[in-house]
């Protein structure tokens, strides 16, 4: 049991550790896209996959272990939480302290990184409304009817509602 409970403390590390390589890029990623910077945003969504990926390995050498300790226990994996095995520990203060060091530290990088990810998602957000926003005004401002000014040759002048540029016109 002791073996499982040091391998456990050590995949939570290692989870913690690929966790802050993920709020590191997720910080790194909201200057970016508050520039609007495509091909940046792009590199680090790619770079933010990789990590994810290994996060997902560490997960499952966890979940594995997990598995191995309810076992040992006799416990339901599924009931079986890291506060729990913080509990069982209470005998064992050297590993209790370490689980509990390691369970703290884990908790508060996913509460960070699920902060600045809620921000960078506003952030794309909002960039894409004021995309969608200058779209429509471009295209209204192209499919506006022409008014009827003439000019002193008599012809259409072509001005556009809502894009013409001349001034107020007292003798209208």
């Amino acid at each position: 049991m002791a073996s499982l409970m040091e391998e456990l403390i050590d995949i939570l590390n290692e989870e913690d550790q690929k966790y802050k390589k993920l709020l590191e890029l997720s910080k790194r990623k909201t200057p970016i896209i508050i520039n609007g910077d495509i091909t940046e945003l792009q590199a680090i969504t790619d770079e933010e996959q990789l990590a994810v990926d290994q996060v997902n390995s560490v997960d499952k050498r966890r979940i594995s272990v997990m598995n191995d300790i309810a076992e040992v226990l006799n416990k339901d994996v599924q009931a079986l939480k890291i506060s729990n095995l913080i509990e069982i520990l209470e005998k064992r203060p050297e590993e209790r302290d370490k689980l509990a060091k390691v369970h703290d530290s884990l908790k508060s990088t996913v509460g960070e990184l699920v902060v600045v990810n809620d921000s960078n998602r506003v952030l794309i957000r909002q960039s894409l409304d004021m995309i969608d926003f200058n779209l429509s005004l471009a295209q209204s401002i192209r499919s506006a009817p022409e008014t009827g000014d003439y000019t002193k040759d008599a012809g259409i002048a072509g001005n556009v509602l809502g894009a013409s540029s001349g001034g107020f016109d007292a003798r209208q």
